[in-house]
């Protein structure tokens, strides 16, 4: 069966033209013969080849190689992943050996054996195609790492308490401490830990997220630190483990306080010694990485009880953050609320979307169980579903008995004035007289209260 394959062929000699069209021509798609490397550029803008047979010497006395060089070093420049087989004589080889070491792929030998140069244009042929698949899987990995960053994104809140957050994370950013994040689920946790990354000398190199959460207590040794084949019964082929595929980069520990305990000490090693050892196997691979890790539990309830080694703990969590819950940051619900309406406005194509003042009112005074998450969420629900322009309280779709229109849990009475402020100031669309004729107190009152909360 005759390969769809394209080959260019270049010599000066019109005798091995003919011979290798004659061979060539029962095996590929395409054969192309050239006499005259100067017709090399136009070809290589006409056509992709998969392979270029390209002779050493054109010209009658020559035996330097040096046109060979040059053209090859023109083919390369023009497309890097060519490749270039070089036809040479006996007494070339050390020019082709030269020439390999400056780009080409191989060389074959006049005069020429059919076989051999079949073979060899086969072996040119695959690693053709590895170079394409190469580079299509790494456009594929960038678009995706693009997708990611984009579903990723750090929407920066504007509430003292992230504040805190967003100065903590350029300060570790750019060290190699091992840092461990603390919030309910929902909070954002792999959003700060993709951000420190992001922000570390470390962003060339791979994130690998694992969720410890989600992986059944069998399998916990092999997702980590990898496995030989034979290792067990279903251990089919070799496997390498997270810590491994990490290296140079960031390991993400998600949800670390559900590692079994048997299992916390040999994560303590690999962590300390920075070297991990697959199962089923005695070999030590060295390993360069940098550690984050997440957690909604309480780590310290957990050693009291037990349930985690406090010297693994000691190791994570050089610099700890804590995010708070989205109850507790009434200043990022609207500005989180806002930025995901605009992305899900454009996602589903219904622009110039708005929430009206009841919507915003009950996004405020709404207790989040789900944090940003659930937010996030929220809205693109309410995109879908709204059959207008404006998003109203129906459309958020939000259950009565949570909304924390003051929670039977107690309140500070500041909380609680400055959630009356922000309501009265929705429902009048930030006008100050009408928001203070709501509350019922003077213009210059709601001025110093909204100033006091850092309302203005």
């Amino acid at each position: 069966m005759i390969k769809k394959n394209k080959i260019l062929v270049v010599d000066d000699d019109k005798q091995v033209l003919k011979t290798l069209e004659f061979l060539l021509e029962t095996e590929y798609e395409q054969v192309t013969t050239i006499n005259s490397p100067n017709l090399i550029p136009s070809e290589l803008r006409s056509e992709k080849f998969d392979v270029i047979l390209l002779d050493m010497n054109f010209t009658k006395g020559q035996d330097t190689g040096n046109e060979g060089f040059y053209w090859l070093n023109r083919i390369l420049k023009s497309d890097p992943d060519a490749i270039v087989i070089l036809i040479t004589a006996y007494g070339d080889v050390e020019i082709a050996v030269r020439a390999i070491q400056e780009g080409a792929t191989d060389f074959i030998l006049k005069p020429f054996d059919n076989n051999k140069l079949l073979a060899t244009i086969n072996t040119a042929i695959k690693l053709r195609l590895s170079k394409v698949q190469v580079k299509k899987l790494k456009k594929t990995q960038a678009v995706i790492t693009k997708d990611l960053e984009k579903t990723h994104l750090l929407i920066k809140g504007t509430s003292p308490v992230m504040e805190k957050v967003y100065s903590t994370i350029k300060k570790v950013a750019k060290t190699d401490a091992n840092i461990l994040i603390l919030g309910e689920n929902g909070t954002g946790k792999e959003v700060i830990a993709r951000e420190i990354h992001r922000l570390s000398s470390r962003l060339n190199e791979a994130f690998i997220h694992i969720d410890l959460g989600s992986i059944s207590d069998n399998l916990f040794e092999s997702e980590l630190f990898g496995h030989k084949k034979g290792a067990y019964t279903d251990a089919k082929e070799d496997r390498i483990g997270r810590f491994e595929i990490a290296s140079g980069g960031t390991l993400f520990l998600d949800e670390i306080g559900n590692i079994p305990l048997p299992l916390q000490a040999k994560l303590l090693t690999t962590i300390q010694n920075k070297e991990v050892v697959p199962i089923g196997s005695n070999t030590i691979t060295n390993i360069d990485i940098r550690i984050i890790s997440a957690t909604n539990k309480s780590i310290e309830t957990m050693i009291q009880e037990n349930l985690f080694r406090e010297d693994l703990y000691y190791r994570i969590n050089t610099i700890v953050i804590e995010i708070p819950p989205l109850r507790e940051r009434d200043d990022d619900i609207i500005l989180f609320a806002e930025n995901f309406l605009a992305l899900f406005s454009k996602k589903y194509e219904k622009q110039n979307l708005k929430f009206d003042k009841n919507a915003y009112s009950q996004l405020i005074n709404y207790n989040w169980p789900g944090n940003v998450r659930e937010l996030q969420h929220t809205i693109e629900k309410a995109v879908i579903m709204c059959e207008s322009d404006i998003i109203g309280p129906s459309d958020l779709m939000l259950k009565p008995q949570s909304l924390n229109l003051i929670n039977n849990e107690p309140q500070k009475l500041d909380d609680i004035e400055k959630k009356a402020i922000i309501k009265a100031l929705n429902n009048n669309n930030g006008v100050l007289t009408f928001a203070a004729k709501e509350l019922g107190i003077a213009r210059q009152t709601m001025y110093n209260k909204m100033k006091k909360y850092g309302l203005q």
